[in-house]
């Protein structure tokens, strides 16, 4: 039976509920001429650059215990490529891999402010712990016997900590809650320029500060938030600058840094679409994980992507990625105004200012299009011509469908200069309308509210609303159950698994419509959502677990979480489904905090993965321990989750976009050594399991899924969550040749050129000169990937004479080639769109001929063979001129003399890795 409701609903339009974000996050960017050199022995790195004469300035020296290396960058970005492929050539040079950058990860501001006004009350200090997402995950019953982490160290690489708000301790250094750290970056770091490193990790941003007030926030704040922890050291390790992004050797620095300093626990809610364990930055947390200490990563916002989109660092093998539930209370920090009807003396009301917020005193009547509180496209529409002159108004709009802009553009055009959206779901958001001409200020109030002077100005009466100031206005917290998601998977949690099928995420905690700290500079406190929210509560778990239990081995604890969560159903738009999420969207559940720390029944494993057809692994084995002190008697179960088609049919080439197309038909699993066994204390028992995967059809990659369940009469109720894959990985397209082709680096326009287009290159070796910007034309490489691909190439193939003489590169597909483009291969790639500007360069640092040519471009399948040409799916490029500006012709008659024996084939250098040719276009 297929579950088509919610997909369907998508499809024709319907907007997401909580959606952190609009779309999908971007591949992460390449930094132009920047490389991480990693060393296969130590080796001094002044040394290294020496080697290079001039050619390449030192980054950042990453010589620790656990990875010997530096990065580097290039000084003329021409010869980047070349560069790059001398170093790997060097002699104690294991690998070199481009740096690549993250943005701070995709989260949702709800509101934010300080405390002016309270209408819930501080919890009194020394009482139980009733905050709502500790509830949810037993959390409580920590605090409430007294276990608070002490003594356990953790580290946050983020945007740094506002280490001087009073619920964060007030102070930086030892004795501090905030006891140690760096600032990796400074505040005027974006990722492109040089950052500046300082000890001061102070947060400018607010993202680190609400996930460290999670971990660790003390009682001393008026709106009852208690970290999970608050008995740890946090550790800040500042990877962000003020604005702007951070490149992988700054993460990785950062998680070294952490680790020698002795953290317990090393957090970090950052990453970017991959889907391949042997991302460079994901390799080196495993690392971090091997050696003993936990991390934990955020497992993504890009959930509307569907399944097969798991977020590096968190798809690293042995890494704990976290996904999101929703809170089941709404929290929402609300500026104080008032309203009146028809005259009567008024009421007052909350609300979250947005952008712009011009609100001043602005007391106007209240207008509305359309009395439907349920019309989910409100005020998508151009206004009635009858419509009056809204600049005397403020004028009530329903949240839904289309953007705040348009909505606001609508309104604008018949004069509104203030608007307040009402939610569609609980709680409020920050709204932006920025560009908007005409309107001075939006802002935002609760469903409830808004649906309330609906009502009155349907029965004829007047609402005049008096606004205020949100700079300083009162703030005031209200909560609200949240009926619509509360307790159920969050939309935006990114879905795994890895390309070649690992289980991720691993656990789930609340991360949706979390209350925690802020900046004090941004409001001192605020309600966030994406899974950046969920990780840090899973660090402080950690804490309390190692409390407890006294091990601090990351597998133990990943196990004990993994064993004791919860599965919870599959849920879209306030839609229960009649069966369990999958587990690439929730892994094992929602955690149970303090029956993972008292289980005395552990699990050798945290999950199962019987792959793919092709490399099907039918019998999987684990093992039961019972630790406790009295005999259990154990019965072996199954509970199938639901199965997600990668596919909407054979067709299609792009897995289906949240919420995807589910099914109830189920694999069937049988226990070789019995379902039921009796352990006394100390033993244990290595169960077999053999699944028999449901009968689906295998070129849509069914992903089945489900948990196996183990029950004590000691009264345990454990399950372990696995998945497998219907048809083989290999077989699924991973390149759409229709979107994959060559257009102008110039227009704006998503098309590919006609035939016999000719390009003007700037002069061999100046395609960084800003004096022939204007005067080119450089063909720009756009290639779709439906599916990952661990290895794209780009061939460059004349055609007719062109490049006679010229040797060509022998290659494993028969082409008539003179070898790759630079920036191929490129490696490591998620699904979604690239694009690559090609000035005539090649792979080994020489350049095209001038004359006609086209590209051939090769992305190898998911566990595909390199050297198989049956294993890439290809695309053409239809066949273009080029030729260049004065000024390159010597080199060129140089390089056609030159022999061409000595050209090493790209396929043959397996040290190297591969960088996008830099452009202001891409």
């Amino acid at each position: 039976m297929l579950w088509y409701g919610a997909a369907l609903a998508l499809l024709a339009g319907r907007a997401i509920a909580n959606s952190v974000t609009d779309g999908v996050t971007d591949p992460p960017a390449i930094v132009p001429g920047a490389y991480i050199v990693e060393y296969e022995v130590d080796q001094d790195t002044d040394a290294l650059i020496d080697k290079l004469g001039g050619e390449a300035s030192l980054r950042r020296d990453l010589r620790f215990k656990l990875f010997k290396g530096a990065s580097i960058q290039v000084n003329n970005l021409e010869h980047a490529e070349s560069v790059a492929a001398k170093v790997a050539e060097m002699p104690k040079v294991k690998r070199v891999f481009p740096v690549r950058k993250y943005a701070v990860p995709h989260h949702t501001v709800h509101s934010t402010g300080s405390a002016v006004e309270a209408i819930v009350s501080k919890r009194a200090a020394g009482g139980n712990d009733t905050f709502s997402t500790h509830l949810m995950t037993q959390v409580n019953k920590f605090r409430d016997n007294g276990i608070t982490g002490k003594g356990i160290k953790i580290a946050v690489i983020d945007t740094g900590i506002d280490y001087l708000h009073p619920a964060m301790g007030g102070c930086f250094g030892p004795g501090c809650l905030v006891s140690y750290g760096a600032d990796l970056v400074g505040d005027n770091f974006d990722g492109s320029n040089t950052p500046r490193p300082d000890g001061d990790p102070m947060d400018c941003q607010g993202h680190g500060t609400h996930v460290a007030g999670t971990i660790a926030a003390q009682d001393n704040n008026p709106y009852g938030i208690i970290g999970a922890a608050q008995g740890v050291e946090l550790g800040a390790y500042r990877v962000f600058g003020c604005e702007g992004d951070t490149p992988n050797d700054v993460l990785i620095a950062a998680y070294n840094m952490a680790y020698e300093a002795g953290s317990d626990i090393i957090t970090a809610s950052i990453g970017g679409p991959s889907g391949w364990a042997e991302d460079p930055w994901a390799a080196v947390v495993t690392r971090i994980v091997e050696n003993g200490v936990p991390c934990v990563v955020s497992a993504g916002n890009d959930g509307s992507a569907g399944i097969f989109y798991a977020s590096t660092a968190a798809n690293g093998r042995k890494v704990t990625a976290i996904a999101s539930i929703d809170n089941w209370m709404t929290p929402t920090l609300l500026a104080n105004a008032s309203f009146s009807v028809d005259n009567k003396p008024g009421s007052d009301f909350g609300f979250t200012a947005g952008d712009p917020s011009a609100w001043g005193e602005v007391t106007k009547p209240l207008w509305i299009v359309s009395h439907d509180t349920t019309d989910p496209a409100h005020g998508c529409d151009p206004y009635p011509e009858d419509t009056p002159d809204l600049s005397g108004y403020i004028v009530l709009i329903r949240r839904g469908t289309c953007t705040f802009v348009q909505k606001a553009t609508n309104a604008a055009a018949k004069g509104a200069k203030h608007i307040v959206f009402y939610n569609n779901q609980p709680g409020t958001v920050i709204v932006s309308a920025t560009g908007v001409e005409g309107v001075t200020a939006v802002a935002m109030v609760t469903a409830d509210q808004g649906e309330a002077w609906v009502r009155e100005l349907e029965a004829g009466r007047q609402v005049v609303v008096t606004m205020t100031d949100p700079s300083r206005a009162g703030k005031f917290l209200i909560y609200a159950e949240n009926t619509v998601s509360g307790g159920f998977l969050s939309d935006f949690t990114s879905w795994g698994p890895t390309y070649e099928v690992e289980v991720k995420p691993q656990i789930a905690t609340p991360g949706g419509l979390i209350l925690s700290t802020y900046p004090r500079a941004l409001g001192s406190y605020g309600v966030l959502s994406g899974t950046s929210m969920a990780c840090p509560l899973a660090a402080g778990v950690y804490a309390l677990i190692m409390n407890v239990r006294g091990t601090k081995d990351p597998k133990t604890i990943e196990n004990l979480l993994s064993a004791t969560s919860k599965p919870n159903l599959f849920r879209f738009s306030g839609q229960s489904a009649p069966f369990l999420a999958p587990v690439p969207q929730q892994g094992a559940g929602l955690i149970q905090a303090w029956d993972a720390a008292h289980s005395t029944t552990l699990l050798s494993v945290s999950s199962l993965s019987f792959n793919d057809t092709e490399h099907f692994a039918p019998v999987q084995n684990f093992t039961v321990h019972n630790t406790g002190k009295t005999e259990v008697t154990y019965s072996l179960g199954h509970h199938g989750a639901a199965t997600a088609y990668t596919f909407l049919d054979p067709s299609f080439t792009t897995p289906v976009p949240f919420p995807g197309i589910l099914t109830q038909e189920y694999a069937s699993l049988t226990f070789a050594t019995g379902d039921r066994f009796t352990l006394p204390p100390g033993h244990r028992k290595i169960v077999s399991v053999r699944v028999q995967p449901p009968a689906l059809d295998a070129k849509l990659l069914p992903v089945y899924s489900g948990y196996v369940t183990i029950n004590g009469t000691d009264g345990s109720n454990l399950s372990l969550p696995y998945l497998g894959v219907v048809g083989n990985m290999r077989s699924a397209k991973v390149l759409d040749p229709a979107r994959t082709y060559v257009r102008s680096s110039k227009t704006g326009a998503e098309l590919p050129v006609p035939p016999n287009t000719t390009f003007v290159l700037p002069p061999a070796g100046f395609s960084n000169d800003t004096s022939y910007r204007n005067r080119t034309e450089m063909p720009r490489l756009n290639v779709q990937l439906t599916m990952g691909s661990a290895q794209i190439r780009a061939y460059v193939v004349p055609v007719g004479n062109t490049a006679d003489g010229i040797a060509r590169v022998s290659n494993p597909f028969g082409l008539n080639t003179i070898g790759l483009a630079e920036g191929f291969p490129a490696m490591w790639n998620p699904r979604g769109p690239s694009a690559f500007i090609w000035d005539g360069k090649l792979e080994h640092g020489e350049f095209a001929p001038a004359g006609k040519y086209r590209l051939v471009v090769k992305a190898l399948r998911i566990f595909g063979n390199p050297e198989n040409k049956e294993d890439y799916d290809e695309a053409q490029s239809v066949e273009f001129n080029i030729r260049y500006l004065s000024g390159g012709s010597a080199k060129l008659r140089r390089w056609k003399e030159r022999c061409r024996d000595e050209v090493t084939a790209a396929e043959g250098v397996q040290k190297r890795s591969a960088i996008r040719i830099p452009t202001e276009d891409r």
